[in-house]
């Protein structure tokens, strides 16, 4: 049998690295391999669902833009599902290739589950090199404590000092303000580096993040978004490659944007939800309910389940039927979603642009994906294959850069996102696709993954376009 043929790509133009990829193991190896999934959010969760956040500290992550992320609070990870998405990541196109077509999370994605900013400056600048001294220092400037220096490594400080720094201090209506905003900056601080942005360490959150910080007034300017989301495209990129063992990123969102998309996979659901309300500051002022991600945050019943193994949800992907794929899975006219109506960007969801997190630079292909967006899909341009070596660039080695000077073309890019906005024909029905695209599609695409199509080839059954698919000329 002619594996190719049969599992594809059958044109290895698009997907040049399928030799290097995950998925190309997977009928002869462990089937059962799970990615281990990092983050390191532990500890404040732990002490935050036994004590209230106060009101105050909530506004000014409001004013930052994490309230969203604090109020959908933390999800139990299924490592079994995260694994299956990766081994349909592409790195070449930044997209799932699944049997309806391509797929990806986007910027709108980020907007709307957590509420996180998306526009304005990139989150970038000097990779600050200090001395343990130095760090403590501006550690007490910041966050309100100097930590010891067993739990300071070079530039990162480990997230039980700060859980427990929180838990000492105790905030109240005639706390001073420069305190509370230092907690907040604390709490802040664990939300990113911990659960959004979380490295390979599972219990350290880098401090390089706290300058973005320092002038609460301005932090909301940063495209917060962006940056997560270039993270999460840089750890998925990493963990499809042969041999990765763990990946990190922000976990959650993908499987939040999983779980609303691809209907086979979606939990069962239990009563115990999160509370979503409205939070009372005073008597004239309100921070907005929760967002969109909050409505996942309840007792799930995936883990009790046949449908959590790895195996089986890899073939679930590999048989998906075009009805079982939500390209559209919000209700944009939701209270939910209105409740942050103000703060959306919906032109930048489809901007084709560089994302940028520092060392880390990330292509959002829009383009690849625009039924998410209620548009018809075309055969879309060939990726610039010089993109690829961007994911060689880390900060491992390089304390004292100024990523924004080395990453200045890619900012002046992000700078112009607006003149990037991708603009197609609108469609009713979202299996709409231009002629020509699922003939262009299953010949460059990874149409299965699990070991079982060989089962299926040898027994007569042939792949062929996924039912149900209407084309337009």
């Amino acid at each position: 049998m002619d594996r190719r043929s049969v599992y594809g790509p059958r044109d290895s133009t698009v997907l040049s690295q399928q030799a290097q990829h995950r998925s190309d193991d997977i009928p002869d190896g462990d089937l059962d391999a799970v990615l281990i999934s990092r983050r390191a959010d532990g500890t404040f969760w732990s002490y935050f669902n036994q004590n209230n956040m106060s009101e105050r500290v909530q506004e000014i992550l409001h004013q930052i833009g994490f309230y969203g992320v604090y109020r959908c609070g933390r999800l139990q990870l299924n490592q079994h599902l995260i694994t299956a998405l990766v081994e349909r990541w592409r790195s070449e196109t930044h997209t799932f290739h699944f049997r309806v077509g391509e797929a990806t999370i986007t910027l709108q994605d980020v907007q709307i589950i957590w509420a996180l900013p998306i526009d304005g400056e990139p989150v970038t600048g000097i990779d600050f090199d200090r001395t343990t001294q130095q760090w403590q220092e501006y550690c007490l400037t910041y966050i309100g404590f100097s930590p010891d220096a067993n739990v300071l490594k070079g530039s990162r400080l480990q997230t039980s000092a700060i859980t427990s720094h929180l838990s000492a201090v105790f905030i109240s209506y005639n706390t001073p303000q420069a305190v509370v905003v230092q907690y907040a900056r604390a709490v802040a601080l664990l939300l990113f580096g911990g659960l959004m942005c979380p490295d390979s360490s599972g219990n350290y959150v880098s401090l390089l993040y706290l300058s973005k910080l320092e002038d609460i007034e301005t932090a909301r300017n940063y495209s917060w978004g962006s940056a997560v989301l270039a993270f999460l495209y840089r750890e998925l990129c990493n963990a499809s490659t042969k041999g990765k063992a763990a990946i990190g990123g922000a976990l959650q969102l993908l499987q939040i944007w999983a779980w609303s998309r691809i209907t086979p996979l979606c939990p069962g659901l239990g009563a115990q939800r999160l509370f979503m309300g409205q939070v009372q500051m005073d008597n004239n002022r309100w921070l907005p309910a929760a967002p969109y991600g909050a409505t996942w945050n309840c007792q799930h019943t995936f883990t009790t389940t046949v449908r959590g193994t790895v195996r089986v949800i890899r073939e679930i992907l590999d048989e998906m039927q075009a009805d079982q794929f939500i390209w559209q899975p919000y209700d944009m006219d939701s209270d939910v979603i209105m409740a942050y109506a103000d703060e959306l960007n919906p032109q930048l969801w489809r901007s084709s642009v560089p994302l940028i997190f520092y060392a880390i630079v990330e292509m959002h292909r829009p383009e690849r994906v625009v039924r998410q967006f209620g548009m018809r899909q075309n055969v879309p341009e060939s990726t610039d294959t010089r993109d690829m070596s961007l994911h060689q660039i880390s900060r491992k080695n390089h304390a004292g850069a100024d990523w924004s000077l080395q990453h200045i073309q890619y900012i002046n890019r992000w700078q112009k996102r607006y003149d990037t906005v991708v603009h197609r024909p609108l469609i009713s029905n979202r299996r709409e696709t231009e002629r020509g695209y699922w003939e262009w599609y299953y010949n460059i695409t990874r149409n299965f993954v699990s070991s079982s199509t060989d089962r299926r080839v040898e027994s007569g059954y042939q792949p062929g376009e996924a039912p149900m698919l209407q084309v337009v000329g």
